[in-house]
């Protein structure tokens, strides 16, 4: 398929270069214009901080890190109109690419240190601050010795998909701001409405279908089936995004969990008490586990199938890093930090590294040995991530951590490191190693748009760690806050489905397993979500979507059949090919905005229940937090209460207004996404 050139790139931007033949980007190396400067620094500062917040509750929420740096990269250009002096293009790509470290540390973050929560491990912020941190360094040093490799000698045999759009966005400045106000606008509609939905509860968010009367619940209560819906604008973008292949997926396993497994469990001749448990009880009991298992299994043969590929890069990590390399003519657009400068942030970083391990661990032995683990595994799979981005824009993270955890866990055992404090070490090790890793893939992406665009690699380099400091201590601040206002778990130890933290509670599952032998864990119940797995697998069937879909909450997964659906009628919404696709890319701006702006709303809404000073209330001498005080005010005494006219009056009543509210939401993005772009007139 013939790819259409962004307004200015060259012709040969996407397509592999002929003998002798160079690719001059968007600003060629001699012109120069401004790049690092005030205004692109601090933008690019107050996109990491906020957008951390957004991912960070996003994956939480629902296992789904938004990819920030569109978003990012449409604001920034919207952003920049506001001034006399317009930004230009390369302050955009330095704006983008600070900002960008938000999604990349949150991801290495929430999927494995939310778990040291679960386990009442409790850590510090420091530690969640230093884990994030040192992981997301190590990930830019071993990255930057493959930046020639990936986007200048591999010019047009790797794809970059998301640095393709990112690049379209930016290179085709004047539409992207126009852009920009309708990512705002969605961003305003879906915030406001889940603040006042989720946060507020002027209206029920959580369908099930025993609201809908006797008949429902009776039905409920003999087959143990239940049907369960948020009916939300976060889960609407989300699953637009997704689209509706992958919603369907990860639904169809959703469906096998709750109206297969449960009713199952729930009339097994061998688990007679399971008769007189709820559905949700027999799910967190016997099926989430099936889940886990599939989820295990589905990331082993992820690793499994890229074994060649990983061989490959491992060559190519040892070749760039440690081999020899030809002078190179320095010019703007090719010049790096230099492997002098590199080589001994490395060192510094990897001290750093082992002090943080033996502070944790009290050993020095057991803090070399985790510094060891850890090396090997960035080194080696750095060119994994970065090889995996550069062609299906897709980072295969979880099944790398999970390598990481499995392999360091069993090195730590004999070593003799176990019980809680083994589990510390185990979970914070894989949190460093997930986030380098995950930086690494996305460090890639912002090269990459550096390079067609003509942005120097020096200074994205540089101010990259910038981006990365401000996101790990936002991503800290945001797991500290959340975990406290919310809670990860409930009071029973199950997992809270108000943030359930899905990727976090593998891992605590797969921890508990390698560093208690002991345990009581179901590993036939993991056997069977394992060959779930592979039977998908042949089937070829995406096994880790379906998986996914199987431990994920019901009411989680089935909104994104919604937001799918829409995706799916705008690209047949017309014959004519361009404009279906223009929908398409307009709905793809809505959705975005609905997601990043009910994220954001969310996290001021978790704000607010942490907020307990001025102004907030005393009532009977207990002091309520700011968003109790909201709730006071509007005539509801006590904590956790609920609008008296809706919520608490009549819960199907607010559930019923929720849904149509989730209606009109779901025709706006369809109306507004096809407004502008009409059939031709005859």
């Amino acid at each position: 398929m013939e790819v259409k050139n962004p307004k200015g790139l060259p012709e040969n931007a996407y397509r592999p270069l002929k003998e002798g033949e160079k690719y001059i980007p968007f600003i060629p190396a001699e012109k120069i214009i401004p790049e690092v400067t005030p205004r692109s620094i601090i933008w690019g500062m107050i996109m990491a901080f906020l957008f951390t917040f957004a991912c960070a509750y996003s994956g939480l929420k629902a296992g789904q890190v938004f990819e920030a740096a569109i978003p990012i990269a449409i604001l920034a250009v919207g952003l920049g109109k506001m001034y006399k002096r317009e930004n230009t293009i390369l302050e955009n790509v330095i704006i983008q690419s600070i900002g960008a470290g938000s999604g990349v540390v949150v991801a290495g973050a929430i999927f494995t240190l939310p778990a040291l929560f679960m386990l009442n491990l409790n850590p510090g912020f420091l530690t969640i601050f230093f884990a994030a941190f040192l992981g997301g360094v190590l990930g830019i040093l071993f990255l930057i010795p493959l930046r020639r490799y990936f986007v200048a000698d591999q010019h047009g045999i790797l794809p970059f998909p998301e640095a393709t759009a990112t690049t379209e966005i930016l290179a085709t400045g004047e539409s992207a701001g126009d852009q920009s106000k309708t990512l705002i606008y969605s961003m305003l509609v879906g915030g406001i409405i889940d603040f006042l939905g989720e946060s507020m509860r002027f209206w029920g968010t959580h369908f099930n279908w025993t609201m809908l009367g006797t008949p429902f619940k009776t039905f409920t209560e003999k087959t143990k089936m239940l049907f369960k819906m948020e009916t939300t604008a976060f889960f609407i973008g989300l699953g637009y995004i997704v689209g509706l292949r992958y919603a369907f997926v990860i639904v169809a396993g959703s469906f096998l969990a709750w109206f297969v497994f449960v009713p199952f469990f729930g009339y097994s001749q061998s688990l007679v008490h399971a008769t007189a448990m709820t559905p949700n009880a027999i799910f967190a009991q016997y099926v989430r586990p099936i889940g886990i298992g599939a989820i295990a299994i589905a990331g082993l043969m992820g690793i499994i199938k890229n074994f060649n590929v990983i061989i490959s890069s491992f060559s190519i990590g040892f070749k760039q890093i440690f081999g020899h390399h030809e002078e190179h003519e320095e010019i703007r657009t090719d010049k790096d930090l230099s492997m002098k400068t590199i080589i001994t942030l490395l060192g510094v970083s990897l001290i750093a590294t082992f002090i943080f391990y033996y502070i944790l661990t009290k050993s020095f032995g057991f803090g070399l040995l985790t510094l060891i683990i850890t090396f090997v595994i960035t080194f080696l799979f750095t060119t994994v991530a970065a090889r995996a981005i550069a062609i299906v824009g897709s980072n295969p993270v979880s099944g790398m951590t999970l390598v990481t955890l499995i392999i360091g866990s069993v090195l730590l055992v004999k070593a003799g490191l176990h019980g809680d404090k083994g589990m510390a070490v185990a979970l914070v090790m894989g949190s460093v190693v997930c986030t380098a890793l995950s930086v690494a893939g996305g460090f890639i992406t912002d090269l990459k748009i550096g390079y067609w665009l003509g942005a120097t690699p020096y200074n994205q380099e540089r101010f990259k760690f910038l981006g990365i400091l401000i996101a790990a201590a936002t991503v800290g601040a945001a797991i500290y806050l959340i975990n406290a206002t919310l809670g990860f778990t409930l009071p029973n130890g199950q997992p809270n489905p108000a943030m359930p933290a899905p990727q976090a509670n593998v891992m605590k599952s797969i921890i508990l397993t390698l560093m208690d032998p002991k345990a009581n864990i179901p590993w036939i119940l993991y056997g069977v979500g394992g060959i779930v797995a592979l039977l998908m697998d042949i089937l070829g069937v995406p096994a880790l979507a379906f998986a996914l879909g199987m431990y994920l909450p019901q009411e989680l997964n089935t909104p994104l059949l919604v937001g799918g659906f829409i995706a799916w009628l705008l690209g047949r919404s017309s014959e004519d090919q361009e404009i279906a696709k223009k929908r398409v890319q307009k709905g793809t701006l809505i959705a975005s905005g609905l997601l990043a702006g009910s994220a954001l709303f969310g996290v001021l809404g978790a704000a607010l229940r942490a907020w307990t000073i001025w102004p907030a209330m005393t009532v009977n001498g207990e002091k309520l937090n700011l968003l109790d005080t909201l709730w006071h005010i509007f005539g509801v005494a006590g904590k956790e209460g609920h609008h008296p006219y809706l919520v608490s009056a009549n819960e199907g009543t607010a559930t019923l207004i929720g849904l149509i509210i989730m209606i009109v939401i779901t025709i706006g993005v369809y109306y507004f996404a096809t407004k502008e772009h009409k059939e031709k007139m005859l």
